[in-house]
């Protein structure tokens, strides 16, 4: 999928802070992306809007913890 995030804004999440890893997120019209707030320049992953969906819920679920 490719995706023009230079069009979009970026917006970092509401739990990070400056002391802890945060991901930061943008939406463009056909997907999400995700990038670490740390380091920008590293590239990011682009989700459609259905498989970000997917990977929120099962986040908020707990499934995806270490």
């Amino acid at each position: 999928m490719s995706a023009d995030f230079a069009i979009g804004e970026w917006r970092k999440s509401s739990r990070g802070n400056s002391e802890q890893d945060c991901v930061e997120v943008a939406q463009v019209p056909a997907a999400i992306g995700i990038r670490d707030s740390k380091n920008p320049q590293g590239g990011h992953l682009t989700l459609d809007r259905a498989a970000f969906s997917s990977l929120l819920d099962r986040a908020k679920a707990g499934i995806l913890d270490l």
